[in-house]
């Protein structure tokens, strides 16, 4: 059963419709994208899931109660505009924040420290926040999410400008909350992250929720017929072949639809008499960014970040 429930809800800005009747459930011990292009009214949503914004329709529920400040109370939140005070120090901040959520004590001042540790960061505890690099700033904030506890994690654009390392030990702290039950929830436009991740998506695109549903059915429903192929060589040739309903190109990786199931056989062959390299062809796959691009299109259009 679900434990976090978005149901209908809906935002204009003016003429502008930011959030058009989005619904999506979390269950309790799971990891959830939601995910769209800058602008497709991802943190709009998550504002709303705040109380930041009221709904003009539409309501959130936690275990089966409107959300409200018993909820906020419960949830980490980073938002996608960080807001530290500059002339604090960073341990300081920590244990401001995490008293702001009802959190004091030696206990947390600990955890405070451990944190720190595991980002490389404790060396720099007695350090100005506005002395910190912007990257370093982003893990002090997100370690700020975690002291009190929450039982439910809401991270805006959480991995934005981030290194690879640092990366990877927020990913691991993510999959540690996840094993304790937690209920986490990010937003992002890197489909890389959510492949790799997410138990749940849901595809946002011009307010409206394009798809729905666990990651490993998604994928299921969408990938017959469809080939993943990491190549070198030139697959020009495909172009206009009669078996191929689609080519999703990135390089030397590439996404290839078939138009029945017997051409997939087919189209292995082709590529080796045509002396194409193949390091990968994994038939009835298909990549979470395929998905994306065939659920939003490809043009350019963005609108300002709502």
């Amino acid at each position: 059963m679900a434990t976090l429930e978005v149901k209908n809800i809906s935002k204009s800005f003016g003429k502008l419709k930011a959030v058009d009747n989005a619904s999506f459930s979390v269950p309790k011990g799971s990891i959830f994208g939601l995910l769209g292009r800058n602008g497709a009214g991802k943190t709009t949503t998550i504002r709303m899931m705040m109380d930041i914004y009221l709904p003009d329709s539409g309501e959130v529920t936690y275990q089966g109660i409107k959300s409200g400040p018993d909820f906020n109370s419960k949830v980490g939140y980073l938002p996608e505009e960080r807001g530290l005070y500059k002339k604090m120090k960073v341990l300081e901040t920590l244990l401001f924040f995490a008293e702001i959520k009802g959190k004091k004590g030696r206990a947390v001042t600990k955890l405070a420290k451990d944190y720190l540790a595991k980002f490389d960061l404790a060396d720099r505890m007695n350090s100005k926040i506005e002395d910190l690099s912007k990257g370093n700033q982003q893990k002090v904030q997100f370690i700020s999410t975690l002291l009190h506890d929450p039982e439910v994690l809401i991270l805006d654009e959480l991995f934005s400008g981030l290194d690879p390392i640092n990366t990877n030990i927020m990913k691991n702290i993510i999959l540690e909350l996840k094993e304790q039950g937690k209920i986490i929830l990010f937003s992002t436009h890197v489909m890389s992250f959510a492949e790799k991740m997410c138990d749940h998506i849901a595809i946002i695109d011009h307010g409206k929720i394009k798809i729905n549903g666990s990651l490993a059915s998604i994928k299921a429903e969408r990938s017959q017929r469809n080939i993943s192929l990491n190549y070198e060589g030139d697959i020009s040739f495909l172009r206009n072949n009669p078996i191929i309903e689609n080519i999703s190109d990135y390089g030397n990786s590439v996404g290839i639809k078939v138009k029945e199931d017997k051409h997939i056989q087919q189209l292995l062959k082709l590529l080796v008499d045509n002396n194409v390299e193949v390091k990968k062809f994994d038939a009835n796959d298909i990549s979470l960014e395929e998905i994306f691009i065939d659920a939003v299109g490809t043009e350019a259009e963005e609108v300002k970040n709502v």
